[in-house]
């Protein structure tokens, strides 16, 4: 036995047989823990709640309509945790109140179930609800637009309809005798063109406004609506203010355009006969030409052709020559002259034409002549003509002068 132990064989012999054991041992250990952790996750039970669940009505709704039915309830499911897990998950099961049974009038009822797993405990929230049936009742009803959103300015809206005119309303009939208006709304926020069979959902609503939950048939028309952008041609005016510098006058003054076309909505047509430019201040105005000026136009118009119309100023312009030579023809020989009113050989013309015209001459331009012929010695009194350029008014200090001729 002493020489075993003592042989290197043995030794390791018994050490590959301890190890084997001690393996399979470790091995049956963690294979019964496995074991008994499944069957106790198996067995284990938990809860959980679904919020939101719908809820169907069993009815005859032909001829029937409920109201106090709430439109989906909270289930809280108990039970083991795989069948829970599962039924939480998919959600596959129905929540209903059964009503096919029962008359018309007020209901204490329980909403029940369908689809859970027999080993699942469901609890539904609230159980008992108290429900209305009434007799089911239809009317046809007209459906009216309601218009929404900011038209441009100037645009309007005009002819409107929906395709059908008229929808059923089924409901109960007190609920019937409540409807006040059915309408649709459609939205014309900047809408320049017309809306062609634009589809809008049907609104019900009660006197005070409420909307009623009632069955619409259909529950969408076709809205539409025509556009308008009325407008009308007016003359133009101009407007002025203030007075043109001294020596100025105003010869004429006009828009170069009669007429524009105002584009408004009718309200707003009816009260324009015309429209003036921005006013024009004279004091500024100096010369005759053409000025670019904005339309004054009211609130709600337009012009959109336009940003501005061309006023044509013709000035009429007045200056003063102090001393024009006075010049005496035709005087006999060995005649002499001498003034006596004006004292001195010369008299001041004011001359008037247009601007352009009259801002280019001098005194030079003009002569003031006076008539001698046939005068005998002594103080006569004679008239004066005065020459200068076409298309020129000219008025003279004097219209005769005095001189003596000796």
């Amino acid at each position: 036995m002493d020489s075993w132990f003592k042989s290197p064989w043995f030794v390791r012999a018994i050490s590959l047989a301890f190890a084997i054991g001690l393996y399979v041992f470790v091995q049956v250990e963690i294979d019964q823990y496995q074991n008994d952790s499944r069957l106790e996750t198996n067995n284990s039970s938990d809860a959980q709640t679904v919020e939101d669940v719908p809820v169907n009505i069993r009815i005859d709704d032909e001829n029937y309509v409920v109201s106090g039915v709430p439109e989906a309830v909270t289930v809280t499911l108990e039970g083991k945790t795989g069948a829970l897990t599962a039924t939480a998950r998919k959600q596959n099961f129905d929540i209903f109140v059964d009503l096919e049974n029962l008359d018309a009038g007020t209901h204490t009822v329980d909403l029940q179930h369908t689809g859970i797993p027999d080993e699942l405990n469901a609890y539904i929230e609230p159980k008992t609800i108290e429900v209305t049936i009434e007799e089911r009742a239809s009317e046809q009803f007209d459906v009216a637009l309601d218009f929404i959103g900011q038209l441009p300015e100037g645009y309007e809206i005009g002819e409107s309809q929906t395709e059908p005119g008229q929808v059923t309303i089924t409901s109960s009939k007190e609920v019937i005798e409540q409807i006040a208006i059915v309408k649709v709304f459609v939205d014309v926020s900047e809408a320049t063109e017309p809306i062609d069979s634009r589809e809008v959902s049907v609104n019900v609503y009660d006197a005070r406004g409420n909307e009623l939950n009632v069955r619409v048939e259909p529950e969408n028309v076709n809205a539409s609506v025509d556009i308008n952008n009325p407008s009308k041609d007016v003359p133009v005016d101009v407007e002025t203010s203030g007075e043109l510098p001294d020596g100025y006058s105003l010869s004429s003054i006009s828009a170069n355009t009669d007429e524009v076309e105002v584009f408004a909505t009718n309200e707003v047509l009816q009260d324009i006969d015309g429209v003036s430019t921005e006013t024009i201040d004279l004091a500024d105005i100096t010369e005759s030409g053409p000025i670019d000026v904005g339309l004054a136009l009211p609130d709600g118009a337009s012009v959109p052709a336009i940003e501005t119309v061309e006023v044509a100023v013709e000035l009429e312009q007045t200056r003063t020559f102090e001393t024009v030579p006075i010049d005496v023809e035709n005087l006999g020989d060995g005649q002499d002259l001498s003034f006596t009113e004006p004292e001195n050989e010369e008299m001041a013309i004011t001359v008037t034409g247009d601007q352009a015209d009259i801002s280019e001459l001098t005194a030079d331009d003009f002569t003031v002549v006076a008539d001698g012929e046939g005068l005998e010695e002594g103080e006569h009194e004679i008239p004066v003509t005065i020459e200068g350029p076409d298309g020129i008014e000219v008025n003279g200090e004097f219209e005769q002068i005095t001189v003596e001729i000796s």
